[in-house]
């Protein structure tokens, strides 16, 4: 099966997910961009305007609860509704941390400035603001964050100002960032894409990111110079609501596997219908599970497993 595992009860838009485990309980947490898909708004409105969704697991990826929305993420002096975006959330040095895609507004086309926008938590409820990261423009989304075998904090993103690449930032503490520089080209030297995520499993460190067609797959043995292996998530799953190409995936590794949680717009067909989602119903989206696994140096990308199988030892 790969049948959805979450799906969002409020506006049924739930995307760019990642799961992070509560310290010291066995909750495991989703964040997630909540679009508005059920909004009749004109152009792109329906995906701005976004809150972040949070759902918990209490079963080790089995089920999921809807638990609201996180408050408190807008600017100060953005009043009204703003747009949050594919929130990376990771506990490191003694704190949670989130760094939130962030747009002032719910604006209707995409040529607005976007920022990184960086906050810490003792118990991912409470949210401070810390501040927005200086990097190579002013349109990056999509962090994802990793500590590498320099010892450095790594940040990966995506760099929409400039053919929609990938780029790093490091930094010692979490709080202080620096430019490293492009690390992905992306149009026209290559394929353009989103929402990269690096982690580590078989002896390798591995960086996905989502090429709208299925998720490209790089392996590298530092984190620093990546070899392209793969583009997986590209063929329908078995469950009728996971026909469409794999989108914004986040990993949870567990020894010798993985889950990759991902979403799909599961009525809209993207290749017929390139321009956008026509209606209301093909804006919706779903979250799904898959499983992977290294064989050979390889990374083995398993769409059709029951839910919660890849979280368990």
């Amino acid at each position: 099966m790969s049948a959805p595992i979450y799906r969002d009860p409020i506006q049924d838009g739930a995307a760019d997910p990642v799961v992070v485990r509560k310290e010291g309980t066995d909750e495991y947490w989703m964040f997630y961009t909540n679009r508005r898909a059920q909004m009749d708004a004109p152009g792109f409105g329906w995906i701005h305007g976004s809150p972040i969704g949070v759902a918990v697991s209490k079963d080790g990826g089995g089920s999921w609860t809807y638990r609201g929305t996180v408050k408190g993420l807008d600017a100060p002096g953005d009043d009204g509704l703003n747009t949050h975006w594919a929130p990376e959330v990771l506990w490191a040095e003694g704190q949670y941390h989130m760094f939130l895609s962030y747009i002032s507004g719910t604006p209707t086309h995409w040529k607005v400035a976007r920022t990184i926008t960086h906050f810490t938590s003792p118990d991912l409820e409470n949210w401070t603001r810390v501040g927005p990261l200086k990097l190579s423009s002013n349109n990056c989304i999509d962090a994802c964050v990793f500590r590498s075998p320099d010892g450095l904090w790594r940040m990966w993103y995506k760099d929409e100002g400039q053919g929609s690449s990938t780029w790093s930032a490091t930094s010692t503490d979490m709080m202080e960032w620096k430019l490293e520089g492009l690390v992905l080209p992306g149009s026209p030297e290559a394929p353009p894409h989103e929402g990269p995520n690096v982690f580590e499993m078989g002896g390798w460190y591995w960086l996905i990111t989502d090429e709208w067609r299925g998720q490209a797959v790089y392996r590298s043995d530092d984190t620093l110079n990546w070899t392209r292996q793969s583009l997986v998530g590209g063929e329908p799953g078995a469950d009728p609501m996971d026909k469409r190409f794999v989108r914004h995936a986040d990993v949870v590794v567990n020894g010798e596997h993985a889950a990759m949680y991902y979403f799909t717009h599961c009525q809209w067909d993207e290749k017929g219908q390139p321009e956008g989602p026509p209606d209301v119903a093909a804006r919706a989206t779903a979250i799904h599970q898959a499983r992977l696994s290294v064989v050979d140096g390889n990374l083995v990308f398993e769409r059709d497993v029951p839910a919660g199988l890849a979280l368990l030892a």
